[in-house]
């Protein structure tokens, strides 16, 4: 059993990293993409209409919401929550099955 605990231990932290590699990637493509066209924008017309910032209002909500979701920051349905839930669950379940 502790080989298992292990091993789930291990792709749950496995996974998060991944999460969290793929918000820095997102992050720094971000940054690039964003200064390319601010830079485009202001070679075409001079901020007479800051266009580029439309994209960055969307984009950086969408980054946003990835970021809280890699780093765990729900406070009302979050991961702690999820576990804690499981873990009520279980052992209601095995409970009822010791007086079945």
């Amino acid at each position: 059993m502790n080989f298992l605990e292990n091993d789930d231990k291990y792709l749950r932290a496995k996974e998060r990293v991944a999460e969290i590699k793929k918000f820095y990637t997102s992050l720094l493509s971000y940054v690039v993409v964003i200064s390319f066209l601010g830079a485009l924008n202001y070679y075409v017309n001079e901020w007479s209409y800051a266009w580029f910032l439309w994209a960055a209002f969307g984009w950086g909500i969408g980054l946003i919401f990835q970021g809280i979701k890699a780093f765990g920051f729900n406070p009302f349905f979050g991961k702690r929550w999820e576990d804690r839930k499981i873990r009520e669950f279980m052992e209601e379940d095995e409970q009822r099955s010791r007086w079945e």
